[in-house]
């Protein structure tokens, strides 16, 4: 049976918020968020053989922004 990503998304987060074992966390939304952004942007990229247009155009941002968050993130 195939998970749906908010299904697996919801387990990491538990799994995370386990593992912790009552250590504080803070900022974890925007942990989460560069977490998942990182390998979506990788594969996104990967997917579309380095096409930045074809991939800024899957992922429902502008080529600029893509860009930005590769050089960032320095994926590139």
């Amino acid at each position: 049976m195939e998970s749906t990503l908010a299904e697996c998304a919801e387990r990491a987060i538990c799994r995370y918020l386990d593992d912790l074992n009552g250590t504080q966390c803070s900022d974890l939304h925007r942990l989460f968020l560069q977490q998942v952004e990182i390998p979506l942007l990788r594969e996104v990229v990967r997917h579309c053989d380095g096409n930045l247009s074809h991939a800024a155009q899957i992922l429902g941002i502008n080529r600029a922004t893509l860009r930005k968050r590769l050089v960032d993130y320095k994926l590139t």
